[in-house]
């Protein structure tokens, strides 16, 4: 079993929030991170899809296609967006990073599977200490 990790990055703004949380409340929850003029963060997402290699072609899936594949699914619709107003994938869910790890599972993983390997794991690094792996 071969294990291929592809980098993109992203920015985009989001806030964390309750609407039926008063802003105070919300400022006890979530801190800074619920600051009603949102904060962004630059991003870095982390795709690990797993297979045997084809020894005829000599890899596990061709990194052109899956690039294509996160760029189209996942950054497009992802990069200098507001992720609680903007991004279809993330409507009626918590702006937190675990949340967009899941999305984005969720979002690439049939796409993947197309191409005859495993989505393994989804990492997005949030800031240089908080990162988030889902494996689905």
């Amino acid at each position: 079993m071969i294990y291929l990790t592809r980098r993109e990055r992203f920015s985009a703004a989001h806030r964390m929030f309750r609407p039926d949380f008063s802003d105070e409340k919300n400022a006890e929850i979530y801190g800074l991170c619920s600051n009603p003029g949102w904060h962004g963060h630059n991003y870095e997402l982390f795709v690990t899809v797993k297979g045997e290699m084809n020894r005829e072609l000599g890899y596990v899936i061709n990194l052109k296609k899956l690039k294509k594949i996160i760029q189209e699914y996942v950054i497009e619709p992802l990069d200098h967006k507001n992720i609680n107003t903007q991004v279809d994938f993330m409507k009626g869910r918590q702006a937190s990073t675990e949340s967009i790890a899941i999305a984005v599972w969720e979002v690439l993983e049939p796409q993947i599977r197309k191409e005859g390997v495993e989505l393994h794991c989804v990492k997005i690094t949030e800031t240089e200490n908080n990162y988030i792996e889902y494996y689905g």
